[in-house]
């Protein structure tokens, strides 16, 4: 019930900074171009809270649906306007006025991503050494030369100072099935140039797993102890099982590492089990029936729970940290490469390359920013970085009804020289609502087949 508050609140509070710094950066410029603002709205819906503020007593509300905002303005094709305010009106701004006003929002939410980036370079973020643990047998990693041992000290000529610190930039070189330099320093402290080839790397394998499935390298991992970290519905929960219990035996078979439990486990698709449980020093019996899951040729059986790990050793740790201009500029480009790869990805999917399940709800949103706030105050801010971004890119599409569909309003009114027609616009409106309602839909659906299935 905890974690729930954590998700919940986490969610609400996420939402809520980047709603507000997106309808900031549309309110702001149309103060700037002398436009009249109406209403500032952190929310749809019934006003939960209302304040008139300045000398236009423009309304601040909190909405009682968080899923986004909006600023009204003074607009003839919404209301009458007074003769004289008409020059305050939006619809009287010159079209470059109107188009910097539109674009505004998205912009911000990216110049709030490099600042979110710069703050935490400029701190610093605890990461992991940037040593391959193991290579996977048969693996293009395996195939350029890396070893157990290898320390990773640059990407195509960028310094790497963690394990994931330049995983993002792995992705875009795999989308672009690239010729990756790596070098490297092995076990006996000698530096070694590899080159790792991505040409015959499937596009599906460009996940949060690449390095590890995709290529073949797995970094210092902490150990998974037989202990409930987190669950999620189904056997386990359904049979009374809790975060924090210490699995002993399965079927009276000692369990004694995590790996150990999951085979125990994995035998009895389908088949009840007897699982004795450590909960504050008293022990517990259930019994349970593991969900039957296909994988590959096989059916295994799962109860939907996963480890609590161990300590991360001092010698594993590393920390992250720029020169205030240096992390300036990671924040730049890891916000442009972010931004790039979202709309590479999303294009991907229009051609089937890629997965539409990658596409996330709600749902999994609150979980990461319960889980990102629960982990530390670096990685919350980290998270609103990556999903400002995506707001910024989502709202730039040329969809009717977001920024990106207005924006390509006007721009056809400045080939033209004169506005769309109202029926033009209503249709692409009607068009713009379907699909946003289609990617909706779709992404509840994968949220509920995340927990579920």
């Amino acid at each position: 019930m905890m974690d729930l508050f954590i998700y919940a609140g986490a969610f609400v509070v996420a939402l809520g900074i980047l709603i507000t710094v997106h309808e900031f950066g549309h309110f702001w410029v149309a103060r700037l171009a002398g436009v009249k603002v109406l209403r500032f709205s952190v929310g749809f819906g019934k006003p939960l809270w209302m304040r008139r503020i300045g000398k236009d007593e423009m309304e601040l509300v909190i909405g009682a649906f968080p899923l986004g905002g909006y600023v009204k303005m003074l607009d003839e094709t919404e209301e009458k306007v007074s003769p004289q305010e008409i020059h305050r009106a939006f619809n009287r701004q010159k079209l470059w006025k109107r188009m910097a006003i539109v674009t505004a929002g998205p912009m911000f939410n990216f110049l709030f991503a490099i600042f979110a980036y710069w703050m935490v370079y400029s701190i610093g973020i605890d990461g992991i050494k940037p040593e391959v643990s193991k290579v996977v047998d048969g693996s293009l990693a395996q195939q350029a030369g890396f070893r157990a041992g290898d320390v990773i000290q640059s990407i195509d000529g960028k310094e790497v100072q963690s394990w994931d610190h330049r995983r993002l930039y792995l992705f875009q070189r795999a989308l672009d099935n690239a010729l990756v330099g790596f070098e490297v320093r092995d076990i006996q402290g000698n530096t070694k140039s590899l080159k790792l080839d991505l040409s015959e790397l499937p596009v599906e394998e460009v996940n949060a797993g690449l390095l590890e499935r995709g290529i073949g390298l797995i970094g210092f991992f902490p150990e998974p102890l037989p202990v409930i970290g987190a669950m999620e519905p189904g056997p386990a929960a359904r049979a009374g099982l809790k975060v924090g219990d210490r699995l002993l035996a399965v079927n009276h078979q000692p369990v004694d590492s995590w790996e150990n439990l999951v085979a125990l486990i994995s035998r009895s698709p389908g088949t009840s089990i007897h699982i004795l449980a450590e909960r504050d020093g008293e022990r517990l019996d259930f019994e349970v029936t593991p969900d039957a899951v296909s994988l590959g040729e096989k059916t295994i059986g799962r109860i939907n729970i996963r480890p609590l790990f161990g300590e991360i050793p001092d010698e594993a740790k590393v920390r992250v940290r720029f020169g205030t201009g240096e992390a300036l500029v990671e924040g730049i480009g890891t916000t442009w490469a972010m931004s790039v790869l979202t709309l590479e990805m999303l294009y991907r999917m229009l051609k089937l390359e890629v997965s539409a399940r990658n596409i996330s709800g709600p749902i999994t949103i609150a979980q990461y920013a319960g889980h990102s706030a629960k982990v530390g105050f670096e990685q919350f801010v980290l998270f609103l970085a990556i999903i400002s971004i995506s707001l910024g890119v989502l709202n730039l599409l040329p969809i009717p009804v977001l920024d990106g569909g207005h924006l390509m309003y006007y721009i056809i009114e400045a080939v033209k020289g004169s506005p769309v027609s109202e029926r033009f616009m209503v249709v692409g409106q009607q068009i713009g609502v379907a699909m946003l309602i289609g990617l909706m839909v779709l992404a509840f659906y994968n949220d509920l087949t995340r927990i579920f299935l």
